[in-house]
C-alpha cells in the first residue's frame, strides 16, 4: 500500500484551472479608486430640458446657470446679478470681443427667472446667447400641452 514517489502518474497533469481572484481584487481595487475620485469630480446639477437641435460655442463665452434652487452660476462658481453684470461689462469692453453666453436653467426655474437672465444679458449689449439643452433624437411632445387632455400624459 506504499506509493512511489516520481512514478509519473501526476507529474505532468496540466493546471486547467484559471484562478480569477487576483483579478477580482484588482478590480475592485480600480472600482475603489474610481468612486472615490468620481466624488471629488465638481458636478452641476442642472435638469436641462431636451431638443432635438443644438449648435457648439466658441472660446469668448461665459456658461451661466440658473438652479431649481434659485441659486445663479458663472462658469460653475456662485454669483450674484451684479457681479455677473460687472463681469460681463469687463469683457464686453475688451478691444475686438464677442461675448457670448451660454445659458444653462433647470427645467422647474421660473420663467420669469431666465426672463430676469435675458434681460441683464441684453442690458451689457450683449446680442448672442444660447440655451443649454441636453440633446436628443425625437422632439419631446410641447409642454405648454401637457396637462390639459392634448399631449402625452
Amino acid at each position: 500500500m506504499g506509493s512511489r514517489i516520481g512514478d509519473g502518474a501526476g507529474d505532468h497533469d496540466v493546471i486547467a484551472d484559471i484562478n480569477i481572484t487576483p483579478f477580482v481584487d484588482i478590480i475592485l481595487v480600480v472600482l475603489i479608486i474610481f468612486m472615490v475620485t468620481a466624488t471629488t469630480i465638481a458636478a452641476i446639477n442642472a435638469d436641462l430640458p431636451e431638443a432635438a437641435t443644438g449648435e457648439g460655442t466658441n472660446e469668448s463665452s461665459f456658461g451661466i446657470t440658473l438652479l431649481a434652487d434659485g441659486r445663479l452660476l458663472l462658469d460653475g462658481t456662485e454669483t450674484t446679478g451684479t457681479a455677473l453684470s460687472a463681469k460681463l461689462r469687463a469683457a464686453q469692453a475688451q478691444p475686438g470681443a464677442q461675448v457670448e453666453c451660454l445659458i444653462a436653467a433647470d427645467k422647474t426655474v421660473a420663467w420669469g427667472r431666465v426672463v430676469w437672465l435675458l434681460d441683464l444679458i441684453r442690458t451689457e449689449h450683449i446680442g448672442k446667447y444660447h440655451f443649454q439643452i441636453d440633446k436628443t433624437n425625437a422632439l419631446p411632445p410641447d409642454p405648454a400641452t401637457l396637462g390639459n387632455g392634448q399631449g402625452v400624459p
